[in-house]
């Protein structure tokens, strides 16, 4: 049970996100924004959304269902389950709490944790959780379990782009494919009101756009700067974007991702000039001497870092962008995805190699940090994982709505927002089979979920049951 230097990560994960979406192109169109806006402005393909039959809580049930099923996991192996979120459907009973419906059922509660919340920074406080249980005298040898899960919906607006839905589960342990080195975080807390939600009767937040992307590109900073400041410390030597293979941010949108990419490679120069190349160092020195602040507003400084740094974030960066692009911004889930996306396109190249993880939450918390990579030995392997997350598959499998269709989805959701006493439609017919899903919500607020094809897998176990009796003559 001594997981000391026993490469503590993430041993397991899998991926869900709604079968409904709308393409950003036509969205567009439908605002009168002007063409490009959202493709090329913020960087968006598409846009996943939850409608009536969906939430964080069923979205939760089923990705935690479906990584238990696939990787063969006896759900009394859990020993710890952190949820990170910032959709709130309660305010005082965690998720949690609803996930551990599939762990009464086969007699394990003794499961610790609850939910972490602090906007878009929740999943990986409740990763850290599970990976320090883990790697402490706590621990009773059985896995953790991180659960990331959001509905990122806006008002009516310019923001409303930038939503998204997805819930990701990943498994905790030692001997991991996925290992977490942890002496090289670097973390940046401050008090900001750049986006909250503190009207309790509406799920839109409270955004300051213009404020929230300068605190997440100082974050970037501050945080770079603190996590190079540590692998010097350890490795004796220092730390540039080139002792990295692959790069995974918060995505809120594509476009700042690219931003910020760059202002790493603009910290690089600041730094040690020679860690670029002399064409870059030419077109960076100009703005060598502005203040931290001058720099963020600098329009000629966030052009030149980009076309620099664009090479390197083609190899670095761009395989982490699918995801993010295609379902939007998926709040906790986001990095993850993000990461999700790297493992899909390169697992088969990804042994030794070392990916950074930077997840920002508004308000603020932020933190960079790293994993390193291993093959992996079945079903813990990197080849199995891109093959659970089956991301083609799933996004291919999608319906797209119409503009028209997703603005009166959202209307419908509003309604029901804090609402009690309804019943959704129950049609299931775009999701997949073992999908979860809202069917009614009582007088007493109280939520109950089923399980497409629950009542066809009972059916089809008594059958065979029948079958197996009247073989045997009983």
């Amino acid at each position: 049970m001594d997981s000391q230097g026993k490469s503590v990560g993430i041993l397991a994960m899998d991926i869900y996100f709604p079968p409904t979406c709308v393409q950003q192109e036509s969205l567009e169109a439908y605002d009168g924004a002007s063409k490009g806006k959202y493709t090329i402005g913020l960087g968006q393909d598409c846009m996943a959304f939850c409608t009536e039959l969906e939430d964080v809580i069923s979205m939760s049930l089923t990705v935690v269902t479906s990584l238990l099923e696939k990787y063969h996991i006896d759900p009394k192996q859990i020993g710890r389950l952190e949820v990170g979120s910032e959709t709130v459907i309660d305010k005082s009973k965690s998720i949690k709490t609803w996930l551990m419906k599939i762990f009464e059922e086969c007699g394990n509660t003794d499961i610790e944790g609850v939910d972490s919340t602090n906007a878009c920074y929740g999943g990986t406080a409740a990763l850290f959780n599970c990976v320090n249980w883990v790697e402490s005298s706590s621990w009773d040898g059985r896995y953790g379990l991180v659960v990331c899960t959001d509905s990122a919906v806006y008002a009516e607006g310019p923001a409303r782009p930038t939503g998204g839905a997805a819930a990701i589960a990943m498994l905790i342990g030692p001997h991991a494919p996925i290992s977490f080195e942890s002496k090289y975080k670097g973390t940046h807390m401050a008090h900001v009101y750049d986006f909250y939600k503190p009207i309790l009767a509406s799920e839109y937040p409270v955004v300051d756009g213009k404020l929230s992307q300068t605190c997440y590109l100082m974050a970037v900073d501050s945080c770079y700067m603190r996590y190079c400041n540590k692998y010097e410390k350890f490795e004796k030597k220092p730390f540039s974007i080139s002792d990295a293979h692959f790069f995974a941010f918060h995505s809120p949108y594509n476009k700042l991702v690219q931003k910020s990419f760059a202002r790493l490679y603009f910290n690089d120069f600041l730094r040690n000039s020679s860690l670029v190349d002399k064409d870059a160092k030419d077109k960076l020195e100009p703005f060598a001497q502005l203040t931290g602040d001058e720099s963020y507003q600098n329009r000629d400084l966030e052009k030149a870092s980009q076309q620099v740094s664009k090479l390197l974030y083609d190899e670095k960066v761009q395989p982490s962008t699918l995801l993010p692009k295609q379902v939007g911004n998926m709040y906790t889930a986001s990095l993850y995805a993000a990461f999700a996306s790297v493992i899909h396109n390169k697992h088969s190249t990804l042994d030794g190699q070392r990916v950074v993880m930077f997840s920002y939450g508004s308000g603020l918390a932020s933190t960079m940090f790293s994993f390193k990579l291993h093959g992996g030995k079945h079903p813990f392997s990197l080849s199995n994982i891109a093959s659970v997350l089956n991301v083609s598959e799933k996004l291919e499998a999608r319906h797209v709505f119409t503009p028209e269709k997703f603005i009166e989805t959202m209307h419908l959701m509003e309604r029901h927002y804090g609402a009690k006493d309804f019943e959704t439609s129950r049609d299931t017919t775009l999701l997949s089979h073992g999908t979860f899903y809202l069917t009614r919500v009582d007088s007493m607020y109280r939520r109950y979920y089923a399980k497409k094809g629950a009542e066809a897998d009972a059916a089809t176990i008594r059958a065979s049951y029948n079958a197996n009796s009247m073989a045997n003559g009983h």
